[in-house]
């Protein structure tokens, strides 16, 4: 395969995982991830993943989008369930907006693609964030634009690379996880073609010690306040968008 036409089915692999991490009220969003599964599923990576597309496009409903948001709320939003963190830096550090969240920034700051804060609160290390931008970087590579390949290679090993697996056992194993049980499985078939392909090996676990009187890391005043926001815009019925709409140009930076 071609090296440009690799880099187009990265792109749209990355998007697919990014539309699944990403809180899609759209359902015009929602019909477009139905029709990029049906494209990967008639061209799958391996025989796992082959499984879990067909699974997932028997178990998604073909009109609507319900069934796949209730989900994704209780796996991440539902206080009733164990709420699974989806920053890089609460797995690096066991707080979100760290290092890995500045790690993002910095590398953003070598492209063109920014994080439309208006349309998007989630902080830029959130790993539908990731995927989007990935995605991005991936579509840029194939168009020719190779100045991007180092930026993305960077992205992947210091940033993805480092909590993408423990991130997906969370996941997997969550007692509401179902539709998300497929997602995973095709995940991590990507992530080891990816590590592959990038020449990237898989990253140790990490060894955190934590105080035994805690039950629960603090959270600071900073996230707090942006969870504020996302339950006031989600009641005012506010859409978070996929990455054709959250990830925006800076048209004065380049790398």
């Amino acid at each position: 395969m071609k090296e440009q036409e690799v880099n187009k089915a990265r792109a749209v692999y990355y998007k697919i995982f990014s539309s699944f991490f990403v809180y899609l009220t759209d359902q015009s969003k929602y019909f477009q991830l139905l029709s990029l599964l049906d494209i990967v599923k008639n061209n799958p990576l391996d025989s796992s993943s082959a499984q879990a597309f067909l699974n997932l496009s028997n178990k998604l409903q073909k009109d609507s989008n319900v069934a796949l948001l209730q989900e994704y709320d209780d796996i991440f939003h539902n206080p009733e369930t164990k709420q699974v963190r989806t920053t890089a830096s609460y797995y690096d550090e066991q707080v979100e907006s760290g290092k890995k969240r500045v790690q993002m920034i910095d590398f953003l700051a070598k492209t063109k693609i920014r994080r439309d804060e208006k349309k998007y609160s989630e902080y830029e290390d959130n790993i539908g964030f990731i995927f989007a931008v990935l995605s991005e970087l991936a579509h840029l590579v194939s168009e020719g634009q190779e100045k991007y390949k180092t930026v993305q290679h960077c992205m992947f090993a210091d940033i993805l690379n480092e909590f993408v697996d423990e991130f997906s056992k969370e996941v997997y194993e969550h007692e509401k996880a179902d539709i998300f049980k497929d997602v995973i499985v095709a995940l991590l078939s990507f992530m080891e073609f990816e590590r592959l392909y990038l020449q990237v090996s898989r990253a140790k676990p990490k060894q955190i010690v934590k105080e035994q009187a805690s039950c629960e890391e603090p959270i600071s005043k900073e996230e707090m306040e942006r969870r504020a926001r996302n339950k006031a815009a989600k009641a005012a019925g506010a859409k978070k968008q996929d990455n054709d709409v959250f990830v925006t140009y800076d048209v004065e930076s380049d790398i």
